[in-house]
């Protein structure tokens, strides 16, 4: 023991010789987190959430810096993937990112209401975040053997190391043991407030116990995502396919849509009308009108925030076909033609979609049948009018991109400033953070204000389980209008809908404003809000060009001193350019709280060179 103190005593000297020896020295978090890559990431990871810069701090950067501290310069495996000087904190960040990506195509908790689900969704987002991160703690306390510059041996429960260190892996090591030792250590991460917030959710908790465990298989979708999160960013660094690993299961898009439309169907879809209805359930079947019923379906999952929902009707009866949602006609058709008669004389003929009632309804939640007939019509359904639609047995056509819909050539993804030159595989990790972060959608701009963070308050409140977290739509079932457009896109990207500055985003900060990419913004509004078609049709427009109308006439834009209201702004690229087109805003305080830096890969052009920028206004 005496000998002990001993050594301690002679630390200061020893440590003062560490970098003659061949020592690490420990870092800050602030300062292992600073790299571009990492505050890369960082950006990509708060845009996943729906949170403020100060809700965020408390929820996700805090954790972040508490695994950096604990992990240092440590690799993440001896010779496998992440294999060098930091890279158990870069497949921290990768596997966060990657878990959060995928997240995104669940509605959690399975097999409960849209209520519930919301009300629940930012802390299945958080839970998600904290088991990707921690899945490998463990391996510091019980693959890795470190030591101080004196030889004394330092533990991860100990804390953060705070003098220079040396480390090397265990040879008698046990391969599985780092996922039980996990519980060691989460409490070094998240303290008793997440604890407190993320106990309140029985379903989520338990899910997320048994992530910590390793007990993935009892973890439920949970343990899915981490594990589909961990291969991906392991494809990633070894340069394999991580598109593979993050290919959502088939079911996950099925999920989504039977719960999108059990939704519409309590929430806002009207049946057994004596007269007009949205549907008709018979004893054997629920028919549906089929193009209102897609429209509003399409519009209820955009108005989510996910992302790939087909652009057209067509597509949106071949993916609910290829779920098998829809009972197909005899030809192999999704779409029906029948003539409804109620019992009080009155009747019509639509074209309707096929479902079996037992998708929708438990046995005992089912309504009463429509009191009147449904009488089939054995003839072709034809794709004009206004409620026409088949599903071909064709392929379903490609889902237009926000940048084609936008009118803008199609071009690469803008450049990103090359990170300083590392060595080795280090070197090779920063080199597929571009293709990393292409993946996973993020933004090519330097990060804005997210890294500089002030310190999280020891007392910062959680959410609390009993206060949904999930927002709001911003003026409920308003209609359309120039107003609620703008609402709408404020909302939109608050809460990371829509996201900005991206190779396909719709909304760009540019000249000290925001810049709306036109026609997409336009197109993507009257997407989520169908009801804008008819209302179009008054004045004899399309629905896109109706909201763009009603943006202007609120005079919110600048004009060009032409007196234009199109603005044409340069893309560029690293082979080629591009050109957007759009309004600007005259006070970017409409859509932002604060306004995010500009883009750097796009130069507003001047007037005079706004060549073809006539041909998207509506003046």
């Amino acid at each position: 023991m005496f000998a002990l103190f001993q050594r301690k005593g002679t630390a200061q000297a020893a440590d003062a010789g560490a970098g003659r020896r061949g020592l690490l020295r420990p870092e800050s978090p602030a300062a292992l987190l600073s790299t571009p890559r990492r505050q890369r990431l960082l950006e990509h990871i708060w845009q996943r959430t729906s949170l403020s810069r100060t809700q965020f701090a408390t929820l996700y950067r805090a954790p972040l810096e508490g695994y950096a501290a604990l992990v240092q310069q440590f690799p993440a495996s001896e010779s496998h993937h992440h294999a060098y000087p930091g890279g158990m904190l870069d497949h921290g960040l990768e596997i966060v990112a990657y878990a959060l990506k995928l997240r995104q195509s669940h509605l959690l908790p399975a097999g409960t209401t849209p209520e519930d689900q919301a009300a629940q969704a930012e802390a299945w987002t958080a839970a998600t975040a904290y088991a990707a991160l921690l899945h490998d703690i463990g391996k510091i306390a019980v693959d890795l053997h470190i030591e101080h510059g004196d030889g004394s041996v330092w533990h991860p429960w100990h804390g953060p190391l705070q003098r220079p260190y040396r480390f090397r892996y265990r040879a008698d090591r046990e391969y599985r043991l780092h996922s039980a030792a996990t519980g060691l250590l989460y409490n070094r991460l998240l303290d008793a407030r997440h604890f407190d917030w993320l106990s309140g959710y029985p379903t989520l908790w338990s899910a997320l116990l048994y992530v910590l465990a390793g007990q993935y298989e009892h973890a439920g979708v949970l343990g899915d995502l981490v594990r589909q999160a961990d291969q991906a960013s392991v494809a990633q660094a070894l340069g394999g396919d991580p598109t593979r690993a993050l290919a959502a299961p088939k079911h996950a898009l099925q999920r989504k849509l039977l719960e999108g439309l059990r939704y519409l169907l309590k929430e806002e879809l009207k049946l057994n009308q004596p007269q007009a209805s949205d549907g008709w359930l018979t004893d054997d079947a629920l028919w549906l009108v089929s193009k209102t019923v897609s429209d509003k379906l399409r519009a209820h999952l955009l108005a989510q925030g996910i992302d790939g929902i087909p652009a057209n009707n067509t597509a949106v009866f071949n993916v609910l076909q290829d779920h098998g949602m829809l009972q197909p006609t005899p030809d192999g058709k999704a779409v029906w033609r029948a003539t409804i008669t109620s019992d009080v004389g009155w009747s019509h003929t639509f074209t309707l979609l096929r479902v079996a009632p037992a998708l929708i309804w438990e046995p005992g939640e089912r309504p009463s049948p429509f009191a009147g007939t449904v009488d089939l019509v054995h003839e072709p359904v034809t794709e004009t009018g206004p409620e026409a639609g088949t599903a071909s047995p064709a392929a379903p056509p490609p889902a237009v991109s926000a940048a084609t819909a936008s009118g803008a050539e199609p071009v690469s993804s803008p450049p990103v400033p090359a990170a300083p030159p590392q060595a080795g595989a280090a070197a090779a990790a920063d080199d597929g953070v571009d293709a990393l972060l292409q993946l996973l959608d993020s933004t090519d701009v330097p990060p804005s204000p997210a890294a500089a963070d002030p310190p999280v308050p020891a007392d910062a409140p959680l959410p609390q389980p009993s206060t949904p977290v999930a927002p709001a739509a911003p003026e409920g079932r308003a209609s359309p209008s120039g107003k609620h457009f703008l609402a709408w896109l404020r909302h939109g990207i608050e809460h990371r809908k829509l996201v900005i500055n991206d190779a396909k985003a719709l909304v760009h900060t540019t000249d000290g404003t925001a810049f709306l990419v036109s026609p997409g913004v336009f197109q993507r509004y009257a997407q989520e809000h169908p009801e804008t078609s008819a209302l179009a049709k008054q004045d004899a427009l399309q629905d896109w060009q109706w909201v763009q109308k009603r943006f202007e006439k609120l005079s919110v834009h600048r004009k060009q001193a032409s007196g234009l209201n199109i603005w044409t702004c340069k893309v560029d690229g690293p082979r080629k350019t591009r050109r957007l087109h759009g309004y600007l805003l005259d006070d970017p305080g409409r859509l932002f709280e604060d306004l995010p830096l500009d883009n750097p890969y796009i130069v507003l052009a001047v007037d005079g060179t706004a060549s073809g920028s006539r041909t998207a206004s509506l003046q």
